[in-house]
Parts: C-alpha cells; structure tokens; sequence
C-alpha cells in the first residue's frame, strides 16, 4: 500500500542577506511590493525587513520593463500586495541569483503524513511529494515522519532497510520515494 507524504511551507523562507544598517544577515519578506513608473518603463521590488532592526531592502522583481510587455494580472498582483506571489518569486532561481540572495526555511515548513502509519507491517511504501522547493534532509523527513530518532534512521539505512532511487543523505527539494522494510 502507497503512503503519500506532503511537505508543505507554512510562511515564507528567511531572507539571507547582509543588512547595510545593523549588520544582520537575515530579513523577512511580508509579501508587500513597490511599484515605480518612468513614463513607459516600470520598476517593481519586493520588500523584506531585517530581522533585527526593521531596515527595509528591495529584492528587485522587474527593471526598467516596458508596460506592455507585464501581464496585467502579475501586474495586478503586485498592487494588490499577494503573499502567494511573493512565495512564487522566492522561489524563483533567477530571482535569488539577480539579487544575491539565499532562504532559509528552518521552522517556515512542516510535514503532513495523513494518518499516522503503523510500523508493524512488513514494508511500508512513501512517497513524498513538496508543495514547495524546500530543500529538506530525507532523513529528517523520515524520522519525523515514522517518530524515530535521527540515529535509528541511519542505522536503517545502513542495514539496507530504508531504499530509495534518490540519496537519502544528502538534501532533496524534489518529489521522491522511498521503501521502508522491517
């Protein structure tokens, strides 16, 4: 029987980066964007307050781009302040790049396992699907998922007793599966 497993965020990532006023190295992105015009070029950022002192960054989201070539509803979005789309800009590769910027997701996601699964049969299948790229150790996701320890999760999978066609000791950010025997 297939078990299916949803990491899923709860707010949004951390934002790494230096602040100019008080040296820290974090911000919180509220969803909230600013928009400027220059005639027929618009400018937009997404906003995100250091953690520590309030200062505010601009994450840059578009420059100097011709009106005409905006969707009007990614548009819209941005002046109506959507926390979804701040989310899916996060989360953009270029975006993080553009601006020289890292996430950090500690406490900003959690795991929904469904039912808690019973331990006695002898192999039990999951697989594990993200709402979101969150980069997570699979097996941390393991342990809290199953309720083992960290210590017993590797010693499964070093007994052969945890498989899976994607290295579990790494980081994933990605759908995966995995097979649990006992």
């Amino acid at each position: 029987m297939l078990t299916h497993w949803v990491v899923m965020p709860t707010c949004l990532p951390l934002v790494l980066r230096r602040c100019h006023a008080c040296a820290s190295g974090s911000f919180r992105a509220n969803g909230k964007f600013r928009v400027n015009a220059h005639h027929k070029l618009l400018d937009a950022w997404l906003l995100a307050l250091c953690t520590t002192c309030g200062e505010t960054t601009k994450l840059t989201v578009l420059e100097r781009a011709h009106v005409r070539s905006i969707r009007p509803e990614l548009l819209d979005r941005m002046h109506e302040n959507d926390p979804a789309l701040a989310a899916e800009l996060l989360q953009d590769p270029a975006l993080r790049r553009r601006n020289r910027i890292a996430l950090d997701w500690t406490d900003a996601w959690r795991l929904d396992t469904g039912e808690p699964e019973a331990l006695d049969r002898e192999a039990i299948d999951v697989s594990v699907r993200f709402a979101a790229r969150i980069p997570v150790r699979p097996l941390r996701l393991i342990a809290d998922g199953f309720g083992l320890s960290r210590a017993e999760t590797e010693r499964l999978l070093a007994e052969g007793k945890l498989v899976s066609p994607v290295r579990l000791a790494g980081r994933v950010s990605g759908d995966f599966g995995f097979l649990l025997k006992r």
